[in-house]
């Protein structure tokens, strides 16, 4: 693990002095896992294609801003999970609602706790079910329980202050399983 950080810090020093070779390299340990990051979100390979290229491009322009406090994974990751949502926002800004008008405030005494076992369930049928969910709430699921980002991550990526985060997220959950519970 020690060694692919050291091989990586060293391409991303090479990509830093416009080196081709270096930056090939680098797209080709990350364009897959990049791609699909973007196809989870915008939900159609062509634009997840053009996201994706777009993010590297925008990565490799930008690798002076690119300080190393997280890897450089992670750092792209974040690029590619912003342009994302902002082209998905553009591609569906006459059919999609802001996610603050479906959001309201509910008091934590109504809020119960769902327990589901999902241990019998495929994961296939949870990503198929995962993408018939409302937009906010499977970009938040996303961004949950795939990405792997935290909820005060997640506020800052889709824009939301913890509470309506809190509550998308608990309005996700509910409404995943009643989906597979259906099934």
């Amino acid at each position: 693990m020690e060694q692919n950080k050291q091989d990586i810090d060293h391409l991303i020093s090479l990509c830093r002095e416009k080196n081709r070779n270096a930056q090939f390299e680098v797209y080709n340990r990350y364009y897959k896992t990049m791609y699909n990051t973007a196809f989870r979100i915008v939900k159609e390979s062509h634009w997840a294609e053009d996201i994706m290229q777009e993010s590297f491009l925008k990565a490799f322009t930008k690798l002076d801003s690119f300080k190393g406090e997280v890897t450089f994974g992670a750092w792209l990751k974040r690029i590619v999970i912003n342009d994302s949502l902002d082209n998905y926002k553009k591609i569906n800004k006459n059919v999609t609602a802001p996610i603050d008008s479906v959001l309201y405030k509910v008091s934590d005494t109504t809020q119960e706790d769902y327990r589901f076992d999902i241990t019998d369930l495929k994961v296939q049928q949870i990503l198929e079910t995962l993408k018939s969910l409302k937009d906010n709430y499977r970009i938040a699921l996303t961004l949950l329980y795939i990405e792997g980002y935290d909820q005060e991550e997640i506020c800052e990526i889709m824009n939301i202050n913890a509470g309506n985060c809190r509550t998308l997220i608990s309005r996700a959950k509910e409404s995943l399983r009643e989906k597979l519970q259906r099934q």
